[in-house]
């Protein structure tokens, strides 16, 4: 449905300049969403995936392993968006102290990425709200090291901000003036808290996306808060009991629809083209993580089982793979702090799985070597091929 444009037009100088800022209207949209059957069935196929991944704890042994390297995941995708390189293995790498591949400032900005998340989902399995200040504080942390720590981390913007262009007059979007944002934030907060439009969770999370981008209330760090918005908005309401929906891999993979379609709901009101976009990848990232989940289930037991067939070499071979499975790169002191072997029994059990090719040595050196599950990273590092 085309409603016309979604907000107000206000003229600010910035740079010397006059441009037309753009300030949304509250949520939820007037006229109310229009659900045809199309977007009916859309949103039903969407719930249905998302109920299958909150039951992917069934497929894994144990979900805190697939959710480690998950998390990671998402950091190097949602990161590589906003121009990054880094890759899954850079990010492991430097989580062990060792040097990645790729400029240290871009695997710092997905290190914060993780850490904004991990501090997000604390809080409100501690009963925090879902509000502006949880929202600052994500931000903090996103902004705490590297790239963007002078860009006011946990503050909401005091200046003009735009997107696209070297200039404000060049500007693809220009948000909203700087002393309205805590106004528009505050009437987001109001609708994420609000439970009486009848909207169902998906939908909401749908619209408050649009609706964060469209304000950009930070100076940097935008586009990463209002991913990480989607999963906590998800968790929150008690949809996913763990952080498993992701979109960032299909917003990569469909940037310029999802650019536009940003767009055509400031300009034109079509929010339900957007809503179809959105639940679309609700349901492809959610069929994904399910299939990821099955696949990562069936290489743990075929390695275990080939473990298993070498007898009595197995015993420490076998704890040594369920080490990598906790951290698919490791060094061997990594490993004996996992499995309690001495340094000598866990570089026999390593070679074991060297030579049954479940493991890689990384470094080519004598000392200090690295070892890598290979298979497992391939299978996470799907998708985070570098832009």
């Amino acid at each position: 449905m085309k409603r016309g444009e979604t907000g107000r037009y206000e003229v600010t100088r910035v740079g010397g300049e006059s441009v037309r800022a753009f300030v949304p209207h509250p949520l939820p949209p007037v006229p109310p969403l229009a659900f045809d059957a199309t977007l009916q069935r859309a949103l039903e196929a969407a719930v249905l995936a998302l109920g299958r991944l909150d039951g992917v704890s069934t497929l894994l042994p144990d979900t805190a392993l697939f959710l480690y390297a998950y998390v990671r995941k998402e950091a190097v995708l949602s990161s590589q968006i906003e121009g990054t390189q880094s890759s899954l293995s850079d990010l492991l790498l430097f989580e062990l102290n060792e040097a990645p591949g790729v400029p240290l400032d871009d695997v710092v900005e997905v290190s914060n990425y993780v850490a904004a998340l991990d501090h997000g989902l604390a809080r409100l399995r501690a009963g925090f709200h879902l509000s502006n200040r949880l929202i600052r504080e994500i931000h903090a942390k996103l902004l705490a090291r590297g790239r963007g720590s002078d860009k006011d981390p946990g503050e909401f913007r005091r200046s003009q901000n735009w997107i696209g262009g070297a200039r404000p007059g060049q500007a693809r979007f220009v948000p909203p003036p700087h002393a309205v944002v805590q106004e528009c934030m505050a009437a987001l907060e109001r609708f994420l808290h609000a439970g009486d439009e009848g909207l169902p969770v998906l939908v909401r999370a749908g619209l408050a996306h649009v609706q964060f981008e469209t304000i950009h209330p930070f100076l940097d760090g935008n586009g990463r808060v209002g991913r990480l918005l989607i999963t906590f908005l998800m968790c929150h309401a008690g949809m996913l009991h763990e952080p498993l929906l992701y979109l960032s891999l299909h917003f990569k993979q469909n940037r310029a629809a999802y650019y536009e379609l940003l767009d055509r709901v400031r300009r034109e009101g079509d929010w339900e083209a957007w809503l179809a976009f959105f639940l679309e990848g609700v349901q492809t990232t959610a069929e994904g993580a399910v299939a990821t989940a099955q696949r990562l289930g069936d290489l743990f037991q075929e390695d275990r089982r080939r473990t298993e067939a070498k007898g009595r070499r197995a015993g420490s071979a076998l704890r040594v793979h369920e080490s990598l499975k906790a951290r698919p790169i490791l060094s061997l002191t990594g490993v004996c702090e996992w499995t309690g072997l001495s340094f000598p029994a866990a570089s026999s059990a390593m070679e074991l799985l060297v030579e049954q090719r479940i493991a890689r040595e990384l470094t080519g050196k004598r000392r200090n070597r690295l070892f890598v599950y290979d298979r497992y990273l391939a299978i996470l590092s799907e998708g985070t091929e570098a832009p």
